[in-house]
């Protein structure tokens, strides 16, 4: 076991954990946020994304101590109030269904938005590629990233 003090949505956190052990089960089991979702476990459906830095990253893959000095969002973390654009275009567009992919979805968005503010279509597509959503909102999720675009620089 090590001790990790880690920055999580801005405040500090401690945890003492082997060093190998998943960032999401990390602010999962020990930080009690459970936004972050478990999908797949071989960072392949975008569930359990959150930020690392300004990068959307698949905490299921990624070893608590790689983390290091980094500053850690999750879906709790986006926003105090869930009034990000991208929250808000989601819920605008209708686009939860089930729910369960939504956080990571949402993470992704944010990302992209975050440092490509306007992106094309292709640029979209490409992004949220890595998103599976198993409702198959893939059209609304395209319009509420296009109009939280349109939000941000309005």
């Amino acid at each position: 076991m090590s001790t990790f003090n880690l920055t999580i949505n801005g405040e500090t956190a401690t945890v003492d954990v082997d060093p190998a052990t998943p960032l999401l089960w990390v602010l999962r089991d020990h930080l009690k946020l459970v936004g972050t979702k478990y999908g797949c476990g071989i960072a392949q459906c975008g569930a359990c994304t959150v930020h690392i830095g300004d990068s959307a990253v698949r905490s299921c893959q990624i070893p608590v101590s790689a983390v290091g000095s980094q500053s850690v969002t999750t879906i709790e973390g986006l926003s105090e109030n869930g009034d990000h654009p991208v929250q808000l275009a989601w819920i605008e567009n209708d686009v939860p269904q089930c729910g369960y992919c939504q956080a990571g979805q949402i993470m992704s968005a944010a990302a992209l938005l975050k440092n490509n503010p306007n992106p094309s279509d292709e640029e979209i597509a490409a992004t949220m590629s890595g998103n599976i959503c198993r409702c198959g909102t893939y059209t609304r999720i395209r319009s509420a990233i296009r109009q939280a675009a349109e939000n941000k620089t309005a």
